[in-house]
């Protein structure tokens, strides 16, 4: 996949179980660079995706609806460009730089991978804000850091499969083993064992740093979830991206329940042959979280610093759209318990298994 940066009206990509390969680069107007090396008035916004780019069902498609919902109710302008397969932080810094240069503000990066090209890119170009989701690592007065209480919105996805599961054995799958996915294992394993005490969480990552492919191949995510499954797990939550969509068409073959992650999976319409069996998601509202940024640099009050979501703000949370789990009426009640509990500082949620 070569990196494109194309207008944002393009249709949301069906294909869940591939990565989709990209045509010709599209265009949007931009103002010339000020001679400071900084934008000058931005004629719009840009999201620069993660691994598996945009059509992943999950992650960079919850920063599009974003940037989808800012051109409508915003009137701005989007831009987008997509990673490439194997890439250099020198093809990350290439990217940024280039819709910083065309004037995008603001310019978000899609994933703590862009850490090192944000604080490079984001000094040459000081009037332009940058954003960068799911890391704190990097700072300055133009960045702003869009983060999440991704183990609290998995605590009670731990509570959910523990009810759930007949078997009294749920699988987790990490796409990468970094501290951020961590973050989920440890917040589902606490959230299944504070449920069942006796129950037992099978862990697997897809792959190890500096191999990122675990967020982007769905057959790796299939394979451990059929190891799982035939372990006697009957629910697995996968936080792997792409590559999760590989678990949840194992467990739907299996019979066995599944839980998305950061995007409503069931509603995703790349996944609908196996929605059946999406019992709910782990969601992250990094749509909003986009969108709160763009309206920010729109409105002349441009967000800078940690800015973070958690289930006190509905930042995260567990959704309901299967009609079936709306019918569990224990479960949703334990959850619920469970939700309140982490908002009143009852119950805290642990960060590392």
């Amino acid at each position: 996949m070569r990196r494109i940066t194309r207008i944002a009206t393009v249709g949301i990509a069906s294909a869940a179980l591939a990565l989709s390969a990209t045509a010709c680069g599209g265009k949007k107007s931009s103002d010339t660079p000020s001679s400071d090396g900084s934008s000058a008035s931005a004629p719009g916004a840009a999201i620069a995706y993660d691994i598996g780019g945009r059509g992943d069902q999950s992650f960079n498609d919850a920063a599009y609806e974003g940037l989808q919902k800012a051109e409508k109710d915003l009137k701005v302008t989007g831009a987008e460009a997509e990673p490439t397969e194997g890439e250099s932080e020198a093809d990350k810094v290439q990217r940024l730089t280039e819709l910083a240069r065309k004037g995008n503000n603001p310019v978000i990066g899609v994933g703590f991978a862009y850490a090192p090209a944000i604080k490079k890119v984001a000094a040459k170009y000081p009037k332009t804000t940058f954003g960068i989701i799911d890391d704190t690592s990097v700072i300055g007065p133009n960045i702003a850091n869009l983060v999440f209480n991704e183990e609290q919105g998995s605590y009670l996805a731990g509570v959910a499969a523990a009810k759930t599961s007949k078997t009294g054995t749920v699988g987790f799958i990490g796409g990468v083993e970094v501290p951020l996915i961590k973050k989920f294992e440890a917040g589902f394993t606490q959230g299944v064992k504070d449920t069942n005490p006796n129950a037992k969480v099978l862990s697997a990552y897809l792959t190890q740093p500096p191999d990122f492919g675990g967020f982007s191949k769905p057959d790796l995510g299939k394979g451990a979830a059929k190891g799982q499954l035939d372990g006697g797990a009957d629910v697995i939550y996968a936080a792997a991206g792409l590559a999760g969509s590989g678990a949840i068409e194992a467990a739907s073959n299996a019979g066995k329940w599944s839980i998305g992650v950061d995007s409503d999976q069931y509603n995703q319409a790349g996944l609908s042959k196996y929605k059946d069996h999406i019992l709910t998601s782990v969601t992250k509202d990094v749509s909003d979280s986009v969108f709160n940024l763009i309206k920010s640099v729109k409105d002349g009050k441009p967000e800078n610093g940690e800015v973070r979501y958690g289930l006190d703000k509905d930042g995260v949370g567990l959704a309901d759209s299967n009609p079936e789990y709306k019918k569990m009426a224990d479960v949703i009640a334990a959850v619920e318990k469970a939700k309140a509990d982490i908002i009143a500082k009852k119950i805290t949620v642990k960060t590392a298994p």
